[in-house]
C-alpha cells in the first residue's frame, strides 16, 4: 500500500470497495459470546416491495451513525437487518400481473398464487435490501430476517395461539375499513384521507305523531337506509321536549327513536345528527350506548343489500343519485350545498373506504396497553427522544381501540383457526365453530375430541395484518419464542429510530406486544427523526410527484456526501430537515457542498501524508506534551481538537448527530484546513529546524488520525479509505473497529483558543486590506498593530510570526499608542486591535485612486439607471413582481457597493 493518496477522490470506486470489504469480511458480525455491554437495533423494516426513497436513507443514515458510534466506543453492537412482506403491496403486484393475462387469484388457487408470490420474492424482493447496502449501512447481513421466514412464522403463530387461549383473541363482528375494490378489511396506516368537493344533503324525518319533523344533513345519502335512530344534545332546549319520542325513517317508512348524546354538537348544522350504526365509526359508538338495532345495507363489493330495499343490487353512488331523486319526489330534500369534506380512500383499492360490520379476528387491547402504561408511568420506559412524543404515545395507549387483524389477502400469515365446516353445511359462516391450533394437526386432534372423527376442517382463507408480524420484530428477530443466546444478550434492544408517523401503528404496538411476551419494553430509547422534505419545504409523496431519488444524487456525489448533508441538517432531535434541488437538472447544493467536504478532506489529508515522509502516526508517536516542544500552534490545535472530541461524544450520546456532524465540520475545514495547515506549512520545509519538523509531523499525524475516527460514522468511506492508506494498514483491520477518540480535558485551554481567535481576526483584516487596496499576494507590507490592552499586544506579539506569515508582513509594529506621522495608511479594527498598513512604496496611490473612481461612476450610473426603473409606475405596475423584486434587490446592493467605494476614496 502507498503511502500517499491518488490526486482525485473516486467516491464511487472508493465506496463499492469498502462495502464489499466489510460485507466479505463480516465486519459487523456481532457474537454475543464475547460480552461486554451491548448496544443493539433492529432495522425499522421496510416493504419487500420497496425501493430506497430519501425517508429511507435518512432514517437509516441516523441509525448507522448512532451504530457506528457505539461500535467505536467498545459496545458489543448488533444492528439486525430485515424486510417486511407487505401484504398488500405484494398481492396488489401480482394481481395486476395476473390482471394482464387475463386471470385472477381465484383462477390460479390459493397453493399456486402463493408459489407465484414465492418467486417474485426471489427474483425481485431483495431490491431494497442491495439499495441499502449502497448506503454502506453496518448491519449483520449474516443475521438477515424477513416476516415471513421460517422463525418469524413459528413466532406469529405461537403469538397468536397463546392470545387466543388468553382470551386476548376473538373472532366478531366490528366497524372496519372496508375497501370495495379489494374487498379487504384496511388498517387505517393504509387509508388516505384526500380532501374532496362534496355536497352536503339536508332532509326531513317526519315525527311519527305528525307534529313536526326533524332536520338532518349527510354527506352520504345512501345511508339514510341503515338508520336506526336520530341524536341531539341532552342540552339542547330546541329539542329536549322531542327526546324519546319517534320518526319515521323516508322511504323505508321504518319507526326509529330521537335520543339524546352528548357526542352531538348542538352548534353544527340543524343539531340533529342521523344515526347509522353499521356505516359510521361515531354512529357504531353510539348504537352501542342506545342499544340501537345494527342494519348493514352493503355488500362487500360495494352495492348494497336486501335491506336497502328498491335500491338492492345497485351500486353505492348509483343508489346514492337514486336515493337523492326518491327524497325529492316524496318532498322531505330541503336543499343540497356545495361541501368540501375529507374522504377516506383506501391506498390499495384507490377508492373511497366504507365503514362495514364485518366478521373479523380481533385483539383485545386493554390488558396489553394497560402494561405499556405501566410502563411508561412507573419507569419512564421507553425513553422518548424528544421527549415531546411521549405524551403523544401516551394519549394513543388511552384511546386505542380493540385491534382488528384480519385481512382478506392470501399472502402474509394464515390465520391458525380451523372450522368445523360440517358443522353448517360445508360453509363457513359467522357462526360455524372453529378451534385455534399452530398446525392443521394439533387442529384435528381438538376438532375430533370436540366435534367427533367425522369432523370436516376448512382452514381461515384470511391472513393476519402485517403489523401483527411486526409488532413481534424486536424479539421474534432474535429467535423468541426459543431462548437464544441473542435473545437473552441483546434484548431488550437499546434504540428504536423511526419517524413520528407509525409511533401509533408500529412502536405502540412493538410495546404492547413485547409487555405481555417478554415482560419487558422492547427497547431503552425511541429516537424519533423528522421528515425529509423537499425543495419547496413539502412532504415527499406518491401522490404529489415530488420524490428525491437517493440513488440519483449517490451516483453523482456519492454515497458519503449525500449521507453528511442529511445529518447535518438535522437541527435538533425530531425536526423535519429540507432536501435543497434543481429538478431541472437533479443538482443538489447542499450535496454538492458535502462533496466539495470529501474533496477538502482527501486533499488536506493527502497534503499532510506527503509530509510526513512515509511515517505513520504510530511510527511518529503522539506529540509529546510533557518535553515542552510544542509551539504555540500545536497547542491550540490540540485544544481545539480535544474540545471537538469532547463536544462530539456528548452530542452523539445525546442524539444531537446534526449538531456534531456541523462541529466537525466546522474544525476539520476551519480550523485543521484553513489555519493549521497554513500555519505549519513553514516548519515542514526540508531546511525547517528538525525538532520543530517533527512535532508538526506528530501534531499533523495524529490529528488527522483523530479526525478520521471523529468523522468516521458520518462519512464512513473516504474515513476508511484515508486511514488505511494514512496508517499502512492491512486488509485484517479497519477504521470502522477502531477505537472512538477520547478527550484528554488536560490539554482543552479556552484562553489559548481565545487568544488564537484575535490572531486569526488579525490576519483576515491585513488580507482584507490587501485586498481593498489592491496591494499583490507577492508584496510583503509593514503592519502596525495598536491596542491600549496589554493582554491583547502580548497575544499579538506571541503570534507574530503566525501574523507574519499567513498575512505576507515583513515588518511588524505592536504599540500601544500612535505617535508621529504615518503618511497614507490604509486602516481597519479587529476586537479593540487597531491594523494599520502603510501604503507609501507598496501602492500607486494615483493608479489605484483612479481604478476606485472608474468603479464608482460605473456602480453610481447603474443605480441612476434602476432608480429610473423603480420610479417607473407603468414598470412597478406592469412587470412581473419577481423582476420588481429583482431590481430593488439590485439597486440596494449597489447603493452599498458605492457608499464603501467612497469610504475607500477618502483615505486617498
Amino acid at each position: 500500500m502507498t503511502a500517499n493518496l491518488p490526486p482525485q477522490y473516486d467516491p464511487k470506486a472508493t465506496e463499492t470497495k469498502w462495502q464489499k470489504y466489510w460485507e466479505d469480511n463480516q465486519t459487523f458480525k456481532a457474537d454475543p459470546e464475547t460480552g461486554g455491554e451491548p448496544y443493539c437495533v433492529v432495522i425499522p423494516p421496510p416493504n419487500v416491495t420497496g425501493s430506497l426513497h430519501m425517508g429511507h436513507a435518512f432514517e437509516e443514515t441516523l441509525i448507522d451513525v448512532l451504530v457506528r458510534y457505539h461500535r467505536m466506543t467498545g459496545r458489543n453492537t448488533l444492528w439486525l437487518p430485515g424486510t417486511d412482506h407487505a401484504s398488500i403491496a405484494v398481492q396488489t403486484i401480482l394481481e395486476k400481473q395476473l390482471k394482464a393475462e387475463g386471470k385472477t387469484r381465484h383462477d390460479l388457487g390459493r397453493e399456486k398464487f402463493l408459489e407465484r408470490a414465492w418467486e417474485w420474492k426471489a427474483e425481485s424482493g431483495n431490491t431494497i435490501t442491495n439499495q441499502l447496502r449502497s448506503l454502506g449501512v453496518s448491519v449483520d447481513w449474516s443475521r438477515e430476517r424477513f416476516t415471513m421466514d421460517e422463525g418469524l412464522s413459528a413466532a406469529v403463530l405461537e403469538a397468536f395461539v397463546r392470545l387466543y387461549d388468553e382470551g386476548l383473541i376473538y373472532r366478531g363482528n366490528y366497524l372496519v375499513n372496508w375497501c370495495p375494490a379489494s374487498q379487504s378489511a384496511v388498517s387505517d396506516l393504509e387509508v388516505d384521507q384526500q380532501e374532496v368537493e362534496g355536497h352536503l344533503w339536508h332532509f326531513r324525518y317526519p315525527l311519527t305523531d305528525g307534529s313536526g319533523y326533524l332536520e338532518v344533513a349527510t354527506t352520504r345519502p345512501e345511508t339514510m337506509l341503515g338508520d336506526t335512530g336520530v341524536a341531539v344534545n341532552p342540552e339542547d332546549d330546541r329539542y329536549k321536549h322531542l327526546i324519546g319520542k319517534t320518526v319515521t325513517l323516508p322511504i323505508l317508512n321504518r319507526e326509529i327513536p330521537i335520543i339524546a348524546d352528548e357526542f352531538v354538537d348542538p352548534t353544527f348544522g340543524t343539531g340533529c345528527v342521523k344515526v347509522t350504526p353499521a356505516h359510521d365509526p361515531n354512529d357504531f359508538e353510539m348504537g352501542k350506548r342506545h342499544n340501537l338495532p345494527f342494519i348493514n345495507i352493503m355488500n362487500k363489493d360495494g352495492t348494497l343489500n336486501e335491506n336497502a330495499g328498491e335500491f338492492q343490487g345497485q351500486d353505492r353512488f348509483v343508489a346514492r343519485k337514486n336515493v337523492v331523486k326518491r327524497l325529492e319526489t316524496d318532498g322531505v330534500l330541503v336543499k343540497i350545498e356545495d361541501y368540501k369534506h375529507t374522504v377516506p380512500y383506501s391506498e390499495r383499492g384507490k377508492v373511497p373506504v366504507e365503514p362495514l360490520l364485518s366478521t373479523q379476528w380481533f385483539v383485545k387491547i386493554d390488558p396489553l396497553s394497560q402494561r405499556a402504561l405501566e410502563a411508561l408511568d412507573k419507569s419512564n420506559s421507553p425513553v422518548f427522544v424528544p421527549d415531546r412524543w411521549t405524551k403523544v404515545y401516551r394519549d394513543w395507549l388511552v384511546k386505542l381501540k380493540d385491534w382488528c387483524i384480519s385481512r382478506q389477502l392470501w399472502w402474509g400469515h394464515q390465520i391458525p383457526a380451523w372450522y368445523a365446516v360440517s358443522e353448517t353445511n360445508g360453509e363457513i359462516t359467522d357462526t360455524t365453530p372453529f378451534v385455534v391450533a399452530k398446525s392443521e394437526a394439533d387442529a384435528r386432534e381438538k376438532a375430533v375430541a370436540k366435534f367427533g372423527k367425522d369432523v370436516e376442517l376448512a382452514r381461515d382463507p384470511d391472513v393476519l395484518d402485517t403489523w401483527f408480524s411486526s409488532g413481534l420484530w424486536p424479539f421474534s428477530t432474535l429467535g423468541w419464542p426459543d431462548e437464544t443466546k441473542d435473545l437473552d444478550f441483546y434484548y431488550p434492544t437499546t434504540t428504536l429510530v423511526t419517524g413520528f408517523d407509525i409511533i401509533f401503528f408500529w412502536v405502540a404496538r412493538m410495546t404492547m406486544m413485547a409487555g405481555h411476551f417478554t415482560e419487558k419494553m422492547p427497547f431503552e430509547t425511541v429516537y424519533i427523526h423528522g421528515l425529509v422534505l423537499d425543495e419547496n419545504g413539502h412532504k415527499m409523496s406518491k401522490s404529489k410527484n415530488n420524490g428525491i431519488d437517493p440513488l440519483l444524487l449517490i451516483a453523482k456525489y456519492g454515497t458519503d456526501a449525500l449521507r453528511y448533508t442529511l445529518v447535518k441538517e438535522v437541527i435538533g432531535a425530531g425536526q423535519n430537515i429540507r432536501m435543497e434541488y434543481d429538478r431541472k437538472t437533479d443538482e443538489s447544493k447542499s450535496v454538492e457542498a458535502s462533496r466539495n467536504f470529501t474533496n477538502k478532506l482527501w486533499n488536506a489529508a493527502r497534503f499532510v501524508m506527503m509530509n510526513l515522509e512515509g511515517q505513520t502516526p504510530q511510527q511518529l508517536g503522539s506529540p509529546a506534551v510533557e518535553g515542552g516542544n510544542l509551539e504555540l500552534c500545536d497547542r491550540w490545535i490540540l485544544s481545539r481538537y480535544h474540545q471537538v472530541v469532547q463536544q462530539s461524544r456528548n452530542s452523539l450520546e445525546t442524539y444531537g448527530l446534526g449538531e456534531a456532524a456541523k462541529n466537525l465540520y466546522e474544525f476539520i475545514w476551519g480550523d485543521f484546513c484553513d489555519w493549521y495547515i497554513e500555519l505549519v506549512k513553514s516548519r515542514l520545509q526540508q531546511d525547517a529546524e528538525p525538532n520543530s519538523k517533527k512535532v508538526a509531523q506528530q501534531t499533523f499525524a495524529f490529528v488527522l488520525e483523530g479526525i478520521l475516527k471523529l468523522l468516521h460514522p458520518f462519512m464512513p468511506h473516504i474515513t476508511e479509505e484515508i486511514w488505511h492508506t494514512l496508517t499502512q494498514t492491512g486488509d485484517d483491520q479497519c477504521l470502522a473497529l477502531q477505537a472512538y477518540p477520547e478527550a484528554d480535558t488536560s490539554l482543552i485551554d479556552p484562553e489559548l483558543e481565545q487568544q488564537f481567535e484575535l490572531l486569526f481576526g488579525t490576519i483576515r483584516t491585513i488580507r482584507n486590506l490587501r485586498a481593498d487596496s489592491d496591494i499583490k499576494p507577492s508584496v510583503k507590507v509593514t503592519a502596525i498593530l495598536q491596542s491600549e490592552s496589554e493582554k491583547e499586544r502580548q497575544i499579538i506579539s506571541d503570534g507574530s510570526v503566525y501574523i507574519k506569515d499567513l498575512a505576507k508582513v515583513e515588518n511588524l509594529t505592536v504599540t500601544a499608542s500612535l505617535d508621529g506621522d504615518l503618511g497614507q495608511t490604509i486602516a481597519g479594527v479587529v476586537g479593540t486591535v487597531q491594523v494599520l498598513i502603510p501604503l507609501a512604496g507598496v501602492v500607486d496611490l494615483v493608479a489605484l485612486r483612479g481604478k476606485l473612481e472608474k468603479k464608482l461612476a460605473k456602480v453610481e450610473a447603474e443605480i441612476k439607471h434602476t432608480a429610473a426603473r423603480l420610479t417607473n409606475q407603468k414598470f412597478v405596475d406592469k412587470a412581473d413582481p419577481q423582476v420588481v423584486q429583482v431590481a430593488r434587490d439590485g439597486l440596494a446592493e449597489a447603493e452599498k457597493q458605492a457608499e464603501i467605494l467612497r469610504d475607500r476614496l477618502k483615505l486617498f
